[in-house]
């Protein structure tokens, strides 16, 4: 499969082009819109940006360790393109990963490879991409998730049906105690509707490496995919990082302590985040033929 229109790579030199191939426009899906987007507060032309780089701390290389002859970064482009919301790019400041993705059909584009956050990479994606400001949202998708399904990516949008709500992410309650005690698994407090036993979505009010809140839970698995509005994107970028992102080592945080409003949208499963070689034979096991 491939992007729906979108950008593409030229050369190691050269600025972005219009691709050449047709498609489907980049709005929803008829279906999509008639399931997950309550009111037009949802963007309805959403980008989806893929940031990744080679220099990752415990898993060097990690873009482009090969899952059944695949590398992992295009197990996760292939995903986010069956996600079917909108054109799919993958920014990095590697040309190994640009050369795997172009190899494999998908558009991407080199970025600066210095940027402290991966959302700093997706803005200067989706401004190089798009300067023309077509696309009205973003979701910023880690590029270290081979085994993630379409439709959780689908999900991320759901928060945005509320006009107030500035970022939407995933999270999952957690219900393992080794779980709930990992400093490796950042917890989200969410604000619930009252009384409301089927609310599927929840304002966040912190997120913490720590077991938050204290005593019974429930508590609650923060995924880190985002979907921005696409000025909540501009302003996030601009923000200062504030005493609890730099404590927490967070950068969601700079978004609470700024004012700005995140809900999160609740899901059954957490996708497996590939950080080290374990994890890495891990996603090569879920991901064989019959793989469980």
């Amino acid at each position: 499969m491939v992007p729906h229109g979108g950008l593409w790579f030229n050369n190691r030199f050269a600025a972005l082009s219009p691709s050449p191939r047709k498609g489907p426009s980049n709005l929803f899906s008829p279906d999509f819109r008639a399931v997950m987007v309550p009111t037009m507060s949802v963007p309805q032309n959403p980008i989806i940006v893929i940031p990744a780089r080679m220099a990752a701390t415990r898993l060097p290389g990690k873009p482009i360790a090969d899952i059944h002859g695949t590398p992992m970064i295009v197990h996760v482009w292939r995903r986010a393109v069956e996600a079917d919301i909108g054109p799919v790019i993958v920014a990095c400041g590697d040309f190994e990963i640009i050369d795997a993705v172009k190899e494999a059909g998908g558009d991407a584009l080199y970025t600066n490879p210095d940027h402290a956050s991966g959302s700093d990479r997706v803005f200067e994606a989706m401004h190089t991409a798009d300067p023309l400001k077509r696309h009205d949202g973003v979701i910023n998708l880690q590029g270290d998730l081979p085994t993630i399904e379409p439709e959780i990516i689908r999900a991320v949008l759901e928060p945005l049906s509320d006009p107030a709500v500035d970022i939407a992410t995933l999270c999952a309650e957690i219900t393992e105690d080794a779980e709930r005690d990992d400093p490796n698994v950042v917890k989200a407090v969410l604000s619930m509707a009252d009384g409301a036993a089927g609310t599927v979505c929840g304002r966040a009010l912190y997120f913490s490496r720590a077991t938050v809140p204290s005593h019974s839970g429930p508590h609650y698995h923060h995924i880190g995919i985002y979907a921005f509005r696409r000025q909540a994107l501009e302003t996030f970028v601009k923000l200062p990082r504030g005493r609890l992102e730099k404590q927490e080592k967070l950068e969601q945080l700079r978004a609470l302590e700024a004012g700005m409003r995140i809900d999160a949208r609740l899901v059954d499963t957490v996708p497996l985040g590939v950080d080290t070689p374990a994890d890495l034979e891990r996603a090569r096991e879920l991901l064989a033929p019959g793989g469980t």
